[in-house]
């Protein structure tokens, strides 16, 4: 079974795209879900954020993600420490999924997915590529955030150039281009390789 992983920016549309590979019978796995999920339910993940980021990320025992996001944003050293312990739980939830899988090929969808190094693991990369400007007026609208905060999000990831050079395909994503036939053409394009 072909495992492809789909990455961009925030704002990019990932989850859009990932929509429509479901509408066509292919299964994704949502890393960034599957790490919320961690963050509420895994109880050594929960001590070891408590632990280095302090008790205030769970107020009343209940995940606070801005919280969260509000230090390890402010920090590098903060932010990598914090992706070295949740992204081999995900993998390790990925493998799992994996397995109960049928299809030709699956999708794993993850915005860390170069940074992480779990790109190194899959068959192939799409990059889901947009406009800065289109994706910081998607991402104000979705998050209620301030133009700023979303900046400073942008600014600690990859930046759409460096990810481009990990990935063989790219759906462009900027309100212009018609993805469908984009999707469609990738589609019949990884249902053709059998491995």
């Amino acid at each position: 079974m072909l495992q492809i992983g789909i990455t961009g920016g925030i704002g990019s549309g990932k989850s859009t795209i990932c929509k429509m590979f479901k509408l066509l019978g292919i299964p994704i796995f949502d890393a960034d879900s599957e790490a919320k999920k961690l963050y509420d339910q895994n109880n050594e993940l929960k001590e070891f954020i408590q632990t280095t980021f302090g008790k205030k990320i769970y107020p009343n025992g209940q995940f606070d993600r801005k919280a969260l996001a509000d230090i390890v944003f402010q920090s590098k050293e903060k932010l990598d420490l914090l992706n070295k312990k949740i992204h081999p739980m995900v993998q390790q939830q990925f493998e799992l999924w994996m397995v109960e899988q049928q299809t030709n090929y699956v999708i794993k969808e993850a915005a860390l997915l170069i940074e992480s190094g779990s790109y190194k693991n899959l068959d192939s990369i799409i990059l889901v590529s947009c406009p800065i400007e289109k994706r910081i007026e998607r991402v104000v609208k979705r998050d209620h955030a301030s133009k700023e905060e979303i900046l400073n999000r942008i600014n600690k990831q990859m930046p759409e150039d460096q990810k481009r050079l990990f990935c063989k395909y790219e759906i462009v994503n900027n309100d212009h281009e018609l993805v469908i036939p984009q999707v469609l053409k990738l589609h019949s394009i990884f249902n053709s390789i059998k491995l």
